[in-house]
């Protein structure tokens, strides 16, 4: 059963080997042709676009909504406000305990502009979502302006 098979073997692989010579290389017969991107390609690209931006925004939104997600309640130091004084310059409120500090900052110096007796009341600063005796209802009428 396996003599017959080695025969065969045997006869035909110069025939193969004739064949394959005679094709030349990178023939025409050897390159197939793609088809056409018609619609629904078009359309599964600007779906697979539409869906990764979709994800980017949506990292964008949460990474903007869990700023404050890894600052302790209660910390000794919080800034209240900063203002822009020039492109590298800036002033810095800072509340530490009851007092409050303003601060001047530029690149490679921090230095202190006047230290507060009395904290100043600003409209940036909001009530803490966890300190006792506020509510969201206070917290909302607060960010209306009501």
């Amino acid at each position: 059963m396996l003599r017959p098979l080695l025969n065969l073997m045997i006869w035909t692989a110069p025939l193969a080997a004739q064949a394959e010579a005679a094709r030349p290389f990178a023939s025409p017969a050897a390159v197939t042709s793609v088809a056409p991107s018609g619609a629904g390609s078009l359309g599964q690209v600007t779906l697979a676009l539409g869906l990764v931006l979709a994800v980017i925004f949506g990292v964008a939104w949460g990474v903007r909504r869990m700023r404050g997600f890894g600052k302790p309640q209660g910390a000794a130091l919080d800034v209240i406000a900063n203002l822009p004084l020039g492109q590298k310059e800036r002033a810095v409120l800072i509340r530490c305990g009851a007092k409050q500090i303003l601060v001047g900052v530029a690149p490679g110096r921090v230095s202190t502009l006047h230290v507060l007796e009395e904290p100043i009341k600003t409209e940036v600063e909001a009530p803490r979502p966890n300190a006792p005796g506020v509510d969201f209802k206070t917290i909302l009428k607060r960010s209306l302006g009501l």
